[in-house]
């Protein structure tokens, strides 16, 4: 019997951030309410083949869906990514941007998770990709697996502008 399935051990990577520790408040200035730039995330245990790395950054607690902060892909293998950094190719997140946009829940706290990937390859994906695409053209490429999950909530709550009238009430 032929296997068709490419048979791989995904290995564990640690991603860590100086900002914040796992399960922990990430600080105003990676969110919305602040400078609204990508914190510093450390990797280690990258698989020695692993050729690039990819990230999703991504929100499940969203009302709707699965709400996507960032992703890039192509990134070159390093222990560090910056704060403030692009580095690879970014895709579209749900923000219809193509760069980092920090947390920005309307109510409540949210759950963030930073995934980083090690790949075997490339992904030749055009910059208006989205976080599907990206996962399916990445899927049998993964050699290598960390996330890091901060948690968001913020102190003025989200209230939409609306025009309110000088007139008074009747």
């Amino acid at each position: 019997m032929i296997q068709t399935e490419k048979a791989v051990r995904i290995q564990t990577m640690r991603v860590s951030s100086e900002a914040f520790a796992s399960r922990q408040s990430i600080p105003r200035k990676y969110t919305c309410d602040g400078e609204n730039v990508n914190p510093p995330l450390n990797i280690d245990q990258i698989p020695k083949e692993a050729v690039c790395l990819a990230i999703i950054v991504e929100d499940p607690d969203a009302p709707i869906n699965t709400w996507i902060h960032w992703i890039a892909w192509n990134i070159p293998v390093t222990h560090r990514i910056d704060e403030h950094t692009a580095r690879g190719v970014e895709g579209l997140n749900d923000f219809c941007k193509h760069f980092y946009c920090g947390p920005c829940p309307m109510s409540g706290t949210h759950r963030y998770l930073f995934k980083v990937y090690a790949l075997d390859s490339l992904v030749h994906l055009p910059p208006s990709t989205r976080k599907s695409q990206l996962e399916k053209a990445m899927a049998e490429h993964i050699i290598g697996y960390g996330e890091l999950m901060g948690v968001y909530k913020r102190v003025v709550p989200f209230l939409p502008t609306r025009n309110v009238s000088k007139e008074p009430l009747k």
